[in-house]
């Protein structure tokens, strides 16, 4: 069989099935590509928010679809590997992709916004928050829906200093990747503005699962911090919070948008799973708005049980948002998309959302959801937009 397809006959061959699927793909629908993470590190973070974007699209098509076409969404895993997007992109794009949907992370879905760039699309990560997720460093058309951590790390310290009266902190950072180390980077900067002080500061790295140095010098401190900041994320962060907690440190313990993630609350536990905090992107449990609770209903009605973290909104938003913004722009043109983006302000379930221009980064102005974690379950607090975050 191999011998049979050969010369002229196996090229012709070849060359209709990927000029059949190129006309499924670029003639009739409007192509979003994805390189969400379903394996790895990154994947509790990405498979909610792919969950939410299946949920969007089909939103879209039963209503009509998008400048009278339907819109098809393809993501294939990118493995947690900044390699493997950026690769996944450029598939995606020679198949016709006129949107890019990037990873919760600029490590991760940096790649992925750089190829759309070149492309010459619009790329949006679903939640990154590092500033380094900005036109500056990854081009013109390029976005990420989540607020960045100059909004998130001061509204943690404003929270801690201003509402409950935590004056001093000791503050952990994980060095794996950009967003934990900015994160406390911004934590600190604003809770020294405001009068807050840091009586220590840490290190770890994803993947060691062992916090018994930093543990040591933790309690050798003269005197237990009133607030606990760790920036980190799963699977370590369960071990960090654990070990703090087994040797009968109370400290509040608070941090970003990562605690969101239900791994992280079933390690906990009703035993280790309270007095503790987070700065998210929405709240779609018991009290959500009128448009979240639409939401948490299509979601039921495609997966057959309710979403139990917020990264499901981000999804679900940034295709919304690709949606909104080609319907104003009565085009798919990365330029004119771009350009609505920019000027223009949008209702999303993770809240009001406008951006700079590309000059000023395509900085995302919007608030921060504050969470409460106690026996293990999650609590609303509200929403919260600090003053005068630091600057990235």
């Amino acid at each position: 069989m191999q011998k049979f397809f050969t010369g002229k006959m196996r090229s012709l061959l070849l060359a209709t099935i990927f000029m059949g699927s190129w006309t499924a793909f670029a003639a009739d629908e409007i192509l979003i590509g994805g390189a969400l993470s379903l394996t790895g590190v990154q994947a509790p973070l990405d498979e909610p928010g792919l969950k939410g974007a299946k949920v969007a699209v089909k939103a879209i098509n039963d209503a009509g679809g998008l400048l009278g076409k339907p819109v098809k969404f393809i993501n294939f895993d990118g493995k947690s590997d900044p390699v493997t997007v950026g690769n996944i992109s450029v598939e995606l794009i020679d198949k016709g992709a006129k949107l890019m949907v990037a990873p919760c992370d600029f490590d991760f879905g940096g790649p992925a916004s750089r190829e759309a760039q070149k492309a010459g699309i619009v790329g949006i990560s679903t939640c990154a928050s590092d500033p380094l997720y900005s036109a500056w460093s990854l081009g013109d058309k390029q976005f990420t829906l989540s607020m960045w951590n100059t909004t998130m790390g001061a509204t943690a310290a404003e929270y801690a200093f201003k509402e409950r009266g935590w004056k001093t902190a000791y503050v952990v950072t994980d060095q794996f990747i950009a967003y934990t180390k900015s994160l406390s980077k911004y934590f600190v900067a604003h809770f020294d503005a405001i009068g807050g002080k840091v009586l220590a500061e840490d290190k770890y790295t994803q993947g060691e699962q062992d916090f018994s140095a930093q543990l040591a010098r933790l309690r050798k401190l003269d005197k237990q911090p009133d607030v606990i900041f760790i920036s980190s994320y799963m699977p370590d962060l369960g071990t960090i919070i654990r070990s703090i907690r087994e040797v009968g440190i109370t400290s509040p313990i608070i941090g970003g948008d990562s605690y969101d993630d239900p791994g992280l609350w079933d390690a906990l536990g009703k035993k280790f799973g309270s007095d503790i905090y987070f700065v998210t992107h929405t709240w779609l449990g018991q009290g959500a708005s009128p448009k979240a609770r639409d939401f948490v209903k299509l979601y039921k009605a495609m997966y057959k049980t309710e979403p139990d973290t917020s990264f499901v909104a981000t999804g679900w938003d940034t295709i919304m948002l690709m949606a909104e913004a080609v319907k104003i722009a009565g085009t798919t043109d990365g330029a004119k998309v771009a350009k609505v983006l920019e000027t223009n302000q949008f209702e999303l379930l993770t809240g009001s959302l406008t951006y700079s221009d590309a000059t000023a980064g395509h900085y995302p102005l919007k608030a921060a959801a504050l969470v409460e974690l106690s026996n293990g379950k999650p609590g609303f607090l509200g929403w919260r937009q600090p003053k005068n975050p630091p600057a990235p």
